[in-house]
């Protein structure tokens, strides 16, 4: 018998109970209700819950079995009725893996299924356009306590029984709500470089234990940045059946006066200018797609849509982003919801260097360089099925300056607000182009925490010309937000370069000056190197910057290939410190699901040449392949991440 109850499509059969008393004529009553779990979730691809309630996707047909106290006769009326509410069962909700074709988050493709829905396990991606790293993440939806916890959150929303079917609001909703700052959500953000209240951002591996201890306490979890709440909002989005993936962009641009152009001001030995510097760019910023259908939108929007859970700029008052399709975002469509025109920015914004100058006893603001096409490169995900980086800018933009790259830019610019820097520019830079300067570095570009930092800035002259060159660089170390933590040193000088197609200025700079902030700032810091040439004859100025990141020594896991469920077997976690330095407060955390929850070793401090080991023994609950990841973090170091896979069999 099939019935369709409240947008539930249900398959129920009627059994005799064998216990019935068989009296024809007496009243009919019910005596069990049977939601055949086991088979069910078999059929719905929610097996692997860890919850005794059936989890029921969303559109698909399910089985229940329904025992009453007597045979039913011909004439017997019965009654099914089901309902949402605080009474009813929480778990028949917006899940979805393989539902009826006409479902709005339904994705045909069965690899894309098990990737965006089913994959517990993935990749976060950081660094920067050079170096881009990727950092495991357990996403963890089917863990214990997490499905409660989002329907804990989903109840929080208090949004209409209506509104909770449709996923627009539910992406939206969860993007405002995985944030604190609004309504005491999952996570608390935090920059200051202080996390001694909390958990560092850099030591958190998965999304479980945050949710988890959210879900016990109702207390907002201390604290996430943008990969932390990127990969918790696909925890969440999976959990509740909404195709979802972490979608990491670098050289992100956090546009504030929503002109299109992010205006980087420095001073004449080169170093940032905090204070004046409004906008940003991010070396990374992580948000999140959802795939969905728009029927709330005209044709050709439907597929990915980006929400982020960071909280940088309110949204109909609120800290909430999306979800707006990256169909519109790639053709500078901003006219559509939601907050299409922040989220374009972000990957196509131009960036404009200033020198400041005091000139008088006034302030100068000189243009150095224009850059229309270093905003939103390589923009990375997991690929499906496979442990390795998909970039997909081209779903985000267009090449850069292709006509259609253009075209999308110069739509987007009609829909946002135009905002004059006020600003003077030397006329005389406009002569026509006399010189060809190439500025750059040489020399080993590896840097070791505890090591000096020695490299060659190079400047090469391509044209035929001599030229007389004010030139300035500066050392400075930064977070991956570009907020500036150190001024490690400075260049000045003028130099000529007659005989010389290549000139080169030694910069060395000693451990000591850089050391004290990285024990002092608990983020993962990078070394970042501006360089001005301004050509005296011509008026030309060249700009160039560099980012470097620190290396650190290998965090190794032994463990067997396989073991079997519900026995024990023992994984090794081995880490000799290499540097000439020690690290002090070493902190082991590792996660394993399926195997083991977040346990943290208290290692102290390790001196150079030494070696810990330290041990757990497992004890699988689930066959499958399951992933173990491990961080070592100390007061020198923010960030060994490490990670071994491991067969369980029955």
């Amino acid at each position: 018998m099939n019935q369709k109850v409240g947008g539930l499509k249900i398959q129920f059969s009627l059994h005799k109970n064998k216990y019935c008393y068989l009296f024809p004529g007496g009243p009919l009553k019910a005596v069990g209700v049977d939601f055949l779990r086991k088979e069910n979730v078999c059929l719905h691809h929610t097996y692997d819950y860890d919850n005794c309630s059936l989890v029921a996707r969303r559109g698909q047909l399910f089985s229940m079995k329904l025992s009453f106290n007597r045979v039913l006769n011909d004439n017997d009326n019965v009654i099914l009725q089901l309902s949402t509410g605080k009474q009813s069962c929480p778990h028949l909700s917006h899940l979805h893996d393989q539902p009826s074709i006409t479902d709005s988050v339904f994705l045909p493709d069965d690899d894309e299924r098990t990737e965006y829905v089913l994959n517990d396990t993935g990749y976060i991606y950081i660094g920067s356009t050079k170096s881009i790293r990727g950092r495991p993440w357990n996403f963890g939806q089917f863990e214990k306590d997490i499905l409660d916890c989002c329907m804990y959150l989903l109840d929080k929303s208090q949004l209409k029984p209506n509104a909770r079917k449709d996923p627009v609001i539910i992406s939206r909703t969860m993007s405002a709500l995985v944030n604190s700052q609004d309504d005491r959500g999952v996570l608390y953000a935090s920059w200051s470089g202080k996390y001694t209240s909390g958990t560092s951002p850099l030591a958190w591996t998965g999304s479980v234990p945050i949710l988890q201890q959210y879900y016990k306490t109702q207390k907002s979890v201390l604290f996430g940045q943008c990969w932390v709440f990127s990969g918790v909002l696909t925890t969440v989005m999976r959990c509740l059946g909404i195709p979802a993936r972490s979608v990491t962009n670098f050289a992100s641009a956090h546009d504030t006066e929503e002109n299109l152009k992010v205006d980087v001001f420095l001073n004449e030995k080169g170093e940032k200018l905090n204070n004046l510097t409004k906008d940003s760019v991010w070396n990374f910023h992580v948000w999140n797609d959802v795939w969905m259908k728009r029927p709330d939108l005209p044709k050709g929007f439907d597929g990915w849509q980006a929400i982020d859970a960071t909280p940088q700029e309110v949204s109909q008052g609120i800290y909430q982003c999306g979800p707006t399709p990256i169909s519109a975002i790639k053709k500078g469509e901003v006219y559509l919801p939601y907050d299409s025109k922040f989220v374009f920015a972000e990957v196509n914004a131009d960036k404009v260097y200033w020198v400041v100058k005091n000139e008088g006893g006034e302030e100068k603001y000189i243009k150095l360089r224009e850059e229309t096409k270093v905003i939103g490169k390589s923009i990375s995900t997991k690929a499906v099925g496979k442990n390795v980086r998909e970039d997909i800018t081209d779903q985000y933009k267009y090449p850069e300056e292709s006509s259609e790259e253009r075209k999308a830019v110069e739509t987007a610019c009609c829909y946002l607000q135009s905002c004059n820097l006020g600003t003077l520019e030397d006329p005389s830079a406009q002569d026509s182009v006399k010189s060809d300067l190439k500025l750059g570095t040489e020399g080993d570009q590896a840097l070791w925490p505890g090591q000096p930092i020695e490299l060659n800035i190079v400047v090469r002259n391509d044209s035929l010309g001599t030229w007389t060159i004010n030139f300035a660089a500066s050392c400075q170390l930064e977070s991956y937000t570009g907020n500036v933590e150190a001024s490690l040193a400075t260049v000045k000088q003028t130099i000529k370069t007659e005989g010389k197609p290549v000139i080169e200025i030694p910069l060395k700079i000693a451990a000591d000056a850089y050391m004290k902030t990285l024990m002092v700032v608990e983020d993962e810091l990078l070394v970042k190197i501006n360089i001005i040439a301004d050509v005296q004859e011509t008026n030309e100025k060249f700009m160039e910057e560099l980012y470097f990141n620190f290396e650190y020594p290998p965090l190794k896991v032994e463990m067997a290939e396989s073991a079997k469920v519900n026995e024990d077997f023992t994984c090794a976690f081995i880490f000799k410190n290499t540097l000439s330095i020690s690290l002090e407060n070493c902190k082991l955390h590792v996660e394993g699901l399926g195997l083991f929850t977040m346990e943290t070793f208290d290692q102290g401090d390790l001196a150079p040449g030494r070696i810990f080991k330290c041990k757990i023994v497992c004890a699988p609950r689930k066959t499958g392949l399951k992933k173990i990841v491990a961080k070592l973090t100390s007061n020198q170091i923010r960030g060994i991440t490490t990670e071994k896979m491991i067969c369980i069999t029955k």
